[in-house]
């Protein structure tokens, strides 16, 4: 029944038809005989069956599927960060912890463990593993980083993530939040998105040793490209109202859009690598958050970087300094630009895309459109205890 699921189809054309991908089966740990499966959707149309414009992950296949013509592979390793909270609904934290914390101010940390036993096993079966995990810089904040993989995999992965983090929470007396900022104040969670092409043999697209910072012509492009399309895409990487209260200055969350070779205040980050250069270099961007879905954020950041490459942009130069702390006349003259900073300016920029549009197909962008209009509206009639703070003696 597509009608019952907010977006899809209205009641008069209801009825759509899931198959399940026999590639995607997982066990999961969790007693006998339990699964994972992913099902593909179609619709019925003159008497067969045809797939669901609607479907995000037939969204992403198709967009792979036309880097895969140009001869590119996608291959992504999302960091996606986290809470963990005392109760449902409340942002109370666990534990007093910070970066790295050690373990006696961790009170997460054996959770950490037991999610990554759990990831690990999830590895085995996918090819996916968990490569590092540890506190981050906000109290109750966590962080499990992911090996790199083909996108479509890591967007499947990266659900599964999520699941088990909140399963594996709940079992320890704990509630997992992936909702973008949850508190004021302090870092909120990101899902920055590390990100490089490959060809058929899987040769790193993105090394050149003879390049400047070891990035070869076609990661320059794809990086340009990122760029170019920055404000028209962010609307797709961080979805939600909450989204915007993270993408704000002096949080490790980037509000203009530059890039640079190590700087975390930088939209697209490019790591410092002194070793296994020509498998490791890559392209980090860090505006996503952990509440999007991975299957229109990948589209749209590959489609984004791609384009990059068809019009044979220059990439600017890097920006070195911390963006936080250079005032607007000095971004004027260098020509960089802010990132949109309300989910209201976002809805607009995607508006107005012939790439988001292009990438993601009318039926899905136009309903995309209608439910984030009408959740921006929602928002703007609500009064907030700031507003009564702030102005109730007026």
């Amino acid at each position: 029944d597509g009608s019952s699921v907010t977006g899809m189809n209205p009641i008069e054309e209801s009825d759509l038809v899931v198959k399940p991908d026999l590639t995607t089966f997982v066990e999961l740990p969790f007693g006998s005989k339990v699964a994972r499966v992913l099902c593909n959707i179609y619709e019925p149309q003159n008497g067969s069956l045809t797939r669901y414009a609607g479907d995000s992950r037939h969204i992403l296949q198709k967009n792979l599927e036309y880097a895969k013509n140009k001869g590119f592979f996608y291959n992504v390793g999302p960091e996606l960060e986290f809470f963990m909270f005392e109760q449902e609904g409340i942002a109370q934290t666990t534990d007093s912890g910070g970066y790295f914390a050690s373990p006696f101010r961790d009170r997460g940390e054996k959770v950490r463990e037991r999610i990554i036993e759990v990831l690990s096993d999830m590895g085995k079966q996918t090819g996916i593993e968990a490569e590092y995990s540890h506190h981050e810089s906000a109290f109750s904040q966590h962080e499990i980083d992911l090996n790199y993989s083909e996108a479509l995999n890591m967007a499947d992965f990266s659900l599964l993530y999520k699941w088990i983090v909140k399963f594996m929470a709940g079992e320890n007396g704990m509630v997992a939040t992936f909702m973008p900022k949850p508190i004021e104040g302090v870092n909120g969670s990101g899902m920055h998105i590390h990100q490089s092409l490959s060809d058929e043999n899987g040769t790193n697209l993105f090394f050149d040793p003879e390049g400047e910072y070891g990035l070869s012509d076609t990661a320059r492009q794809f990086i340009a490209g990122q760029l170019k399309y920055a404000r028209e895409s962010c609307g797709i990487l961080a979805q939600w109202v909450n989204s915007y209260k993270r993408l704000i200055p002096n949080f490790e969350a980037p509000t203009y859009v530059s890039w640079s070779v190590v700087n975390r205040s930088a939209l697209i980050r490019v790591p410092l690598l002194l070793k296994n250069r020509e498998k490791a270099m890559r392209a980090e961007i860090r505006c996503a958050d952990p509440a999007c879905n991975p299957y229109l954020a990948f589209s749209v950041l590959l489609r984004a970087g791609l384009s990059g490459i068809e019009e044979k942009l220059e990439l600017e130069p890097p920006q070195r300094d911390n963006l936080y702390n250079v005032g607007y006349q000095e971004r004027k003259k260098r020509g960089i630009i802010e990132l949109p900073g309300s989910l209201g300016e976002a809805l607009r920029e995607v508006e107005q895309s012939e790439l988001v549009r292009k990438t993601l197909g009318d039926f899905t962008l136009d309903n995309w459109i209608a439910l984030k209009a009408e959740e921006w509206a929602q928002y703007r009639k609500k009064v907030h205890p700031y507003e009564l703070e702030k102005y109730y003696h007026l």
